[in-house]
């Protein structure tokens, strides 16, 4: 038994911000760990910090004014600190003696009490500014990086879990839009109001500032101390926020198998491991963030216990003025509280940077590579494909597929059959171009589909696999997803080509049935219907079944196969089954062993043979 540190280490290994997600078909996925967002130290802070102001620069102008706003602020408030120094020594204890003035009094407060509502006033329109600056930048951000994932290749997808996207599009995106909302105002608004108090500091008594300045080096290198050991911890909480996440959303998604098997007391216990790392990581992180005002203030309340002894000694023995005094103790308190403040944003700005970093190296992946700019046009496109010597492996040292050589004419029908894990998927994967070949070549009408455009490639290729996914919308969306420009009647002639119409026609609102959570109010079977339906509508010459009727019973199976043989009439088809009933009309069958073809022909020509078909329909080896 391992123990809950090894546990703990190996859970995240699986579901943190390094981990892999092995692929649902063929052997192959990505032998190699994906690694997107380290988790750790940013590797370069200043070009991070450069990055995300970019996103600001569409707002330059009201950055300007948001600032400008802040500058107003701080004036108005540093200006209406002084004020007190006139107010006392002239109108409530002059230096001669003299009684106060209650009028010049009312006056004075009226002015102050006008400057200091400018100032809020200015403060109310930076923060209404700023938080339609940050939004928008966010809004960019979110679009960059879902038109980035759009561009990414499947072996992304194959090598990353949903639930860790999931962290960098919420939780982490979240953490930039607090530090661009308020954290770069407030860092501008302290160090503004540090220089203007410093300032005002030294005009009304030199000696009193350099004995408030005495403390300062301390209390910024008891600040930078705390935000250096806090950095590390908001980064492991980020990479730990991730994995909970991924491991929540593949817990949720395979809750049957989870309750077939009895896994929930592990279950239970796995994500246990992983939110007491997660409380742990984020006790560490706010912890120390969290000492950072509290250390900010005792040092501030030392200062300031200091500054007012001196400065009553000088009142006495060197005749300086009350006010004045009273103006410097506010001034000493002002002097701190900008320090607080940029040392309290600093646990805020690392977490920014932390989820900034992972953002961005979903951002920075490497894409598909570029179609080629002289890509010829397939249209029309007669549906002729051939693999001639394919050479493919999912890393380059383990090769998948070994000199995989095929000729499909138009309308044939092509089927692979063979072991779990001989390469069958792999090769639909590689016409479809998920995947680039490292020898050999693919053509579809004699056309090196290397040199085609993806998006053109694919449209001219319906596939319908084993693992079915429904939108959220109604059935007819759904089926229409497969040609967008379909109209209704041709979506119902596709339902009733893949007998779907009849149990669509017994839904609720019938085609106007509203799907959500992938089709959950349907049966597996229906939902693989719906998406035989979708390929039938579809245009594209060239179909891939991939164990396209595995989910449906074989009542239904023996139902819709006519369907299907209209479906795939003028149609290149490739098919993979396991049920080899479903393969005796094939004009080739391929038997794959171990990334090879081993055996080729016909039905008929396969059983003459008396080779691994044979041995296989008829039962004397199963597939495994």
């Amino acid at each position: 038994m391992k123990t809950e540190a090894e546990r703990k280490e190996s859970l995240m290994r699986r579901y943190g911000n390094r981990i892999a997600k092995a692929p649902r078909r063929g052997p192959g996925g990505p032998g190699r760990r994906q690694q997107i967002g380290s988790g750790g130290r940013p590797k370069n802070r200043a070009a991070t910090i450069r990055r995300l102001l970019g996103y600001l620069e569409q707002d330059r102008v009201k950055m300007a004014l948001a600032f400008l706003c802040v500058i107003v602020n701080t004036v108005a408030t540093l200006a209406g600190s002084y004020m007190l120094r006139p107010i006392i020594n002239r109108f409530i204890a002059p230096p001669d003696g003299s009684p106060g003035d209650v009028r010049g009094l009312f006056g004075g407060l009226c002015v102050m009490g006008a400057v200091y509502l400018a100032g809020v006033f200015a403060n109310y329109s930076q923060s209404r500014i700023m938080l339609t600056v940050a939004q928008e930048a966010l809004l960019r951000i979110r679009e960059d990086l879902f038109t980035k994932m759009q561009k990414l290749p499947v072996r992304f997808y194959d090598n990353t879990p949903n639930g860790d996207l999931m962290s960098r599009f919420t939780n982490d995106v979240d953490t930039i839009g607090n530090m661009l909302s308020s954290t770069l105002v407030q860092l501008f608004s302290g160090a503004l109001s540090l220089i203007g108090t410093l300032i005002l500091m030294i005009y009304t008594n030199v000696w009193l500032t350099l004995v408030t300045l005495i403390l300062i080096p301390l209390i910024m290198r008891a600040g930078g101390a705390v935000a250096g050991r806090s950095q590390k911890y908001f980064h492991a909480q980020q990479a730990s926020l991730g994995a909970l996440n991924g491991y929540i959303e593949e817990t949720i998604t395979g809750q049957k198998v989870v309750k077939v098997f009895n896994h929930e007391e592990i279950a239970e216990e796995e994500f246990r491991i992983l939110n007491h790392d997660l409380r742990d990581k984020q006790v560490k992180a706010q912890f120390l963030g969290g000492m950072m005002g509290p250390v900010m203030n005792a040092l501030s309340q030392v200062n300031y216990s200091l500054t007012a002894c001196v400065g009553g000694l000088l009142c006495v023995l060197r005749g300086f003025d009350v006010g004045g005094l009273t103006v410097f103790l506010n001034f000493s308190r002002q002097f701190s509280r900008p320090i607080n403040e940029i040392s309290m944003q600093v646990s805020n700005v690392f977490s920014a940077l932390a989820g900034a970093e992972r953002v961005f190296a979903v951002m920075d992946e490497t894409p598909e590579t570029p179609d080629d700019a002289d890509a010829p046009s397939m249209e029309p496109v007669r549906g002729e494909v051939v693999l001639d010597h394919v050479t493919f492996g999912y890393t380059p040292d383990k090769v998948v597929l070994q000199d995989i050589s095929l000729y499909a004419k138009p309308g044939q029908k092509i089927a692979f059959v063979g072991s779990t894990g001989a390469g069958k998927t792999t090769i639909t994967n590689l016409i479809n171009r998920f995947y680039d070949i490292q020898g050999g070549t693919i053509t579809i009408d004699g056309v090196d589909i290397r040199h085609l455009k993806r998006g053109e490639l694919r449209k001219n290729i319906a596939m319908v696999l084993q693992d079915t996914h429904l939108f959220t919308g109604t059935v007819m969306e759904n089926i229409r997803y497969g040609r967008l420009d379909a109209t209704d009647e041709e979506v119902i002639r596709a339902a009733k080509t893949a007998s779907a119409h009849s149990f669509i026609m017994r839904l609720p609102q019938g085609y106007q049935t509203v799907l959500e959570s992938d089709g959950a109010n349907l049966s597996q079977g229906q939902r693989q219907l719906l998406n035989i339906a979708r390929a039938a509508i579809s245009k594209a010459p060239i179909l891939i079944l991939d164990e396209a009727t595995s989910s449906v019973d074989t009542r239904t199976e023996k139902h819709i196969e006519h369907g299907m043989d209209r479906l795939m009439e003028s149609r290149t088809t490739f098919v993979i089954a396991h049920r080899l009933s479903t393969v005796r009309n094939a004009n080739a069958i391929m038997v794959l062993e171990h990334g090879r073809i081993i055996e080729r022909g016909d039905h008929d020509d396969l059983i003459a043979q008396k080779g691994r078909y044979y041995d296989l329909y008829t039962g004397l080896t199963e597939l495994d």
